[in-house]
């Protein structure tokens, strides 16, 4: 007997206790309800075993070798795990079985009244029960015999029925495993996603690293050069001031021979002049003016000698290595992209 709503009055308290033992897949009296733990949810146990299939297409049966499978509640879509048993494993709810017989025992001993089934409305003392299969629509059997249904194909409005809900309830099957397939492409898309932000973290981490150690390795080249030059610049620093030592210890010389020689030029006697014998001994200090007249034999600098053109580095190679500096082409990305594209396009 098929328990249709609109058999009781509208907003009776049978009424909305049929709305609750309707299942959720097949839109029916639920059959043989399980209990969708731990949800509390209740379903046939051939619809949810219809969805627990479609979720799970390698588990065959109860003698499977696959441990057991999951599938989504279509009422709040909290996941479901099975054991190797798969639906037959879950619980049985005999409280809500008590209940739909009692229902169909009390549903069954009401007379059905005037009205509430439809009538055709050429005849209106015919009820509607085949179904033109030439024009899809339902209607009585007057217009088959007398009317303008005649000439068209009919079928028993019941079997009509029962075929198109068992095609709305494979659908539903179909759309409910398509929904848990879709959830779990989300899911596996979001996991993608904060992989995605925690490796990119990671490389951003390693490619500081990485110019950090030669930032370091440049400073510390930097100084070595530096030290170099440093070194170079106080050697020659240190000789060209022993020259000038030298040469202001030797233009003291000489400044007092010039006042010697002066002295010794004013002197006015010939014979003390030359016998040396005058104040200032002529004839004696006469060699020693005219040696440092010639000029002295002090070391000197050779020209160019404070260039530190030596010490010029060229960072062209560097700067172009610098410039040509990206990351390299890993095929096996490429490859890796190839594959999800023609996932993709399947």
């Amino acid at each position: 007997m098929d328990f249709q709503a609109g058999i009781l009055e509208d907003g009776s308290p049978m009424e909305s206790l049929e709305k609750q033992l309707i299942c959720p897949i097949c839109l029916e009296m639920l059959s043989k309800p399980v209990v969708i733990l731990p949800c509390q949810h209740n379903l046939c146990r051939k619809c949810a075993n219809d969805v627990f299939q479609a979720a799970n297409p390698y588990w065959q049966s109860r003698g499977s070798l696959i441990s057991g499978g999951r599938f989504r509640c279509p009422s709040c879509r909290h996941e479901v795990l099975l054991d190797r048993h798969g639906v037959y494993g879950l619980q049985r709810n005999l409280l809500v079985e008590n209940i739909i017989d009692i229902y169909k025992q009390e549903c069954s001993s009401r007379p059905l009244k005037k009205g509430e089934h439809p009538m055709c409305k050429e005849h209106e003392d015919e009820r509607i029960n085949i179904y033109c299969v030439t024009c899809e629509v339902p209607t009585c059997s007057m217009c088959k015999v007398f009317g303008a249904h005649k000439d068209c194909e009919v079928a028993p409005l019941q079997t009509v029925f029962q075929g198109q809900k068992t095609e709305l309830n494979n659908c539903i099957s179909m759309l409910v495993a398509g929904n848990d397939r879709i959830q779990t492409i989300i899911s596996q898309l979001e996991d993608s996603c904060q992989s995605t932000e925690e490796n990119s973290e990671a490389a951003k981490r390693e490619l500081c690293a990485r110019f950090d150690a030669l930032a370091a390795l440049l400073e510390e080249k930097k100084a070595e050069l530096l030290q170099r030059i440093s070194q170079e610049q106080a050697d020659k620093t240190a000789f060209i001031q022993s020259l000038i030592c030298q040469y202001k210890e030797q233009l003291e010389k000489s400044s007092r021979l010039v006042e010697t020689a002066i002295q010794a030029a004013e002197e006015t006697g010939g014979a003390a002049f030359l016998m040396g014998t005058g104040t200032h001994k002529s004839m004696l200090s006469l060699p020693r003016i005219v040696e440092a007249s010639k000029g002295g034999r002090l070391d000197k600098i050779e020209q160019g000698y404070e260039s530190m053109d030596a010490f010029s580095v060229s960072l062209d190679h560097l700067t172009e290595a610098v410039h040509a500096l990206d990351f390299d082409p890993a095929e096996e990305d490429e490859e890796y992209f190839d594959g999800e594209e023609e996932e993709v396009e399947e």
